[in-house]
């Protein structure tokens, strides 16, 4: 039997704003399932990124933490990375495989960047990947808004290719029968 890990990927005080597509109803589903995910004891993995010194999200600077409603707990685990995939030289995959995750249900931010990796590269190394619906978002982009790209990723890019889109509701289900 493979475990299911909940990521959260990139949600750092920085990034979490209203500028963000449906950034309310993103931020209470995002709740939910790590509220859902402690309760049934799926392990939450966070990823932040690491844009280097020098640069606003960064180590050294302020707004680098994980968003403080989505806080991870004593015994949490959080891995860094430098490049949009959470997979490459984090550690993240050895874990993974360590701990016999087949299973990935992923959440965060940008829906065009990091989570795009993520579900890709994740589909490449094998895992089984779910995106629930409303647990990602972005910003607008000057070649779309930030609804367009959240539409053209979760409902024609990567669901029943890359990944399977789920509801919030379903996401919960799956969690809890982990």
């Amino acid at each position: 039997m493979t475990r299911t890990v909940l990521l959260v990927i990139d949600a750092q005080e920085l990034l979490m704003n209203n500028n963000l597509y449906e950034f309310d109803l993103f931020s209470a589903n995002v709740k939910k399932l790590i509220s859902e995910a402690r309760n049934s004891g799926v392990e939450i993995i966070y990823i932040r990124h690491d844009d280097g010194k020098g640069k606003p999200l960064s180590k050294a600077n302020d707004g680098y933490d994980i968003y403080y409603d989505f806080a991870p707990e004593k015994g949490e685990l959080v891995f860094d990375k430098t490049v949009n995939s959470p997979f490459k030289e984090s550690g993240l995959l050895e874990h993974l495989r360590e701990i016999c995750v087949g299973k990935l249900i992923v959440t965060g931010l940008q829906t065009d960047y990091c989570i795009d990796a993520t579900v890709k590269c994740g589909f490449e190394y094998g895992f089984e990947i779910i995106v629930p619906k409303y647990c990602n978002t972005t910003y607008d982009n000057e070649y779309m808004t930030a609804e367009a790209t959240y539409s053209y990723y979760n409902d024609f890019i990567w669901n029943d290719r890359y990944a399977k889109s789920v509801s919030l509701a379903e996401a919960i289900d799956l969690i809890r029968s982990r």
